[in-house]
């Protein structure tokens, strides 16, 4: 009776361990996800202000003689 108690016990016992991880895992996945946005935007951002430079540097360019 002590051995099938203590396999059941155990196996709740990793069931519990699996669900905490797997809880941590999400928790990363969305916090990762939400560094790629705020990267993606200032990348974003980034590459609108080099083609504004761009095209003001490209003006400037062709008023030389």
């Amino acid at each position: 009776m002590f051995w099938p108690m203590l396999a059941i016990a155990l196996g709740f016992l990793g069931i519990a361990v699996l669900g905490v991880l797997a809880i941590r895992v999400f928790v990363e996945a969305q916090r990762l996800g939400h560094q790629v946005t705020r990267t993606t935007e200032r990348v974003n951002r980034a590459a609108e202000d080099l083609e504004r430079a761009a095209i003001r540097l490209a003006a400037t360019g062709e008023s030389l003689p």
